[in-house]
């Protein structure tokens, strides 16, 4: 029969988990993520970071923690274009969707672009494996940054446009000479990631259940954390296939969308104020779930 854990955690990692700020995830936060599982509640990150990124800032601090010998955790990348699992003695092998890949000659070209016209305040990730993305130096000033991130997409979009590829960003599409669409341009608070249009959060769901019903694993429910709107589509991909889950949203700033079929949390609901937003509202969500399963 398969373990029907109360519920399980679907995180993301940048604003929930790790500081925007800082790229860093407090003691605290690792401490309760350990506990939790530990409990048997299952954590799964699912993320537009690539994998170095949560070996570095996740993994290798949860090891350090003193994460048990029996405990496993799964860690959805770069929107599901990769993934692995990692325990006490660290990762295993790295899976790559090389179908969702961004074409290599593309990515050469952004990262020549980034060196000569951007990077007083964006670098080139060279960490990822199917995306391209680029982020904000963390001396950087947000608002220089995002100013100059208008720029960059823009100039990213016109690479896809004259090597004949579709491409959207937000409102925005420039489709090819089929009239199709086959990637986007999603900028976030602090970075830019292009990529295939099939990758996202609800993949990264999707992929999440695969490898939770080969561990024997039927969570009764879940929680689904972000800070921006497009992870609500971890809920929603959830509650389509019948899932009962909540979403959790650390930065609801943005607005909340409306007519969403699943209670939609924030720090108000925990008696917070509006302030407190990104890892702080994670950290008090954790707290409470911790003390849910005590």
């Amino acid at each position: 029969m398969p373990t029907t854990p109360p519920f399980a955690l679907l995180l993301d990692v940048d604003g929930p988990i790790a500081s925007p700020v800082t790229r860093d995830v407090a003691p605290e936060i690792i401490s309760l993520l350990l506990e939790l599982a530990v409990s048997g509640i299952p954590v799964v990150f699912n993320t537009g970071r690539s994998d170095e990124f949560i070996k570095r800032q996740v993994m290798g601090p949860m090891i350090a923690a003193g994460m048990p010998e029996n405990l496993k955790i799964h860690a959805i990348c770069e929107k599901g274009a990769t993934w692995f699992t990692f325990d006490s003695a660290g990762a295993g092998v790295v899976h790559v969707d090389h179908e969702l890949a961004v074409p290599g000659h593309y990515a050469d070209e952004i990262r020549d672009l980034v060196a000569a016209d951007f990077e007083e305040h964006m670098f080139f990730d060279e960490t990822k494996r199917a995306m391209v993305s680029v982020e904000q130096h963390i001396d950087a000033e947000n608002s220089d940054y995002r100013r100059a991130q208008e720029h960059f997409d823009s100039a990213a979009m016109d690479a896809m446009v004259r090597r004949g590829l579709g491409v959207e960003r937000l409102n925005v599409s420039q489709p090819d000479a089929n009239e199709d669409i086959s990637y986007r341009v999603d900028p976030t608070i602090i970075s830019t990631d292009i990529e295939s249009v099939e990758l996202g959060k609800d993949l990264g769901a999707r992929r999440t259940l695969e490898l939770l019903a080969a561990d024997g694993i039927v969570p009764a429910a879940w929680f689904t954390v972000g800070d921006s709107r497009t992870d609500y589509a971890m809920a929603d991909w959830l509650a389509e296939h019948g899932h009962q889950v909540s979403h959790v949203d650390v930065r609801p700033g943005d607005g909340i969308p409306a007519g969403k079929p699943y209670p939609v949390l924030t720090a108000k609901d925990l008696g917070l104020g509006q302030d407190v937003i990104h890892d702080h509202a994670g950290l008090a969500f954790l707290r409470h779930w911790r003390a849910q399963v005590r």
